[in-house]
């Protein structure tokens, strides 16, 4: 149910359920986080692409498979939610290396937020995004609520979940939901022409910032200017940052290693 493959540096994660919409079941989910954990710890990949097989990145969980509401022991669902969707999320936006969302068609619901977690989203023209909780009821889970408005601000974070319209690939970029939209033909090419720029770059740097970037929000200033000097501090004794400095003063292109 998951295509998984590394080519220069760059590992592609490819959900592979195109006759459900790439919905996400308990299994799916599972692999995906740990085909995200592996990327993380293993030097030798240096990028990330999330994509999808069919005409639907993804429908986001797959409830078919939920059992039918029976007697509940406060806790349990507070518990699921907290061992699923959002350690799927979490480990997106824990990731130490980038990752690029190449979304090739629907994607609603937890789909959706798995896009917008990922640091660069790159979109076909057919593509939707969908806050599709409200239809069904729900509350947005999968850390909605904490992406969205991170993202487009509170009022328009807002008025996508409380309606949950389908939001067009163009009306998606306009917002800042997506990085670029490109024809269908041209999201792979794009994708990995994306991805093999950050694993040609200094891995680590791009990891602290990624880090730095991703708590901005939820930080105030003094917290915000301590771990920036913490980073600094700790990307200066890589071996990328020796070699950005002496490719300056040597007037060469750097030849980063990810190390």
């Amino acid at each position: 149910m998951i295509l998984h493959a590394t080519d220069n540096a760059v590992s592609w994660i490819t959900l592979n359920r195109p006759e459900a919409l790439n919905a996400l079941t308990p299994d799916l989910r599972e692999r995906l986080i740990d085909r995200l954990a592996e990327a993380s710890a293993d030097p030798d990949v240096r990028a990330v692409v999330i994509t999808a097989t069919g005409r639907g990145f993804c429908a986001g969980a797959d409830l078919r498979g939920t059992p039918a509401p029976g007697e509940r022991v406060p806790g349990d669902v507070a518990r699921t939610l907290r061992l699923g969707a959002q350690r799927l999320i979490a480990a997106v936006l824990d990731c130490e290396k980038p990752v690029i969302a190449a979304v090739n068609g629907t994607a609603a619901g937890l789909g959706a937020h798995l896009a917008f977690a990922c640091d660069l989203v790159l979109a076909a023209e057919p593509a939707r995004f969908i806050e599709v909780f409200v239809r069904r009821g729900l509350v947005p889970d999968g850390g909605g609520a904490y992406l969205l408005p991170r993202l487009v601000g509170p009022q328009r974070a807002k008025e996508l979940m409380f309606f949950g319209d389908a939001l067009d690939s163009a009306d998606a970029e306009r917002l800042g939901l997506v990085n670029r939209v490109v024809p269908p033909a041209e999201l792979e090419r794009t994708a990995r022409a994306w991805a093999e720029r950050l694993a040609a770059g200094p891995t680590r740097a791009l990891a602290l910032t990624k880090q730095l970037v991703n708590a901005s929000l939820d930080s105030d200033r003094a917290a915000a200017f301590a771990a920036e000097a913490a980073a600094q501090e700790i990307n200066m004794t890589t071996a990328d940052a020796l070699e950005g400095v002496a490719s300056f003063v040597e007037r060469r292109a750097p030849r980063f290693r990810g190390r």
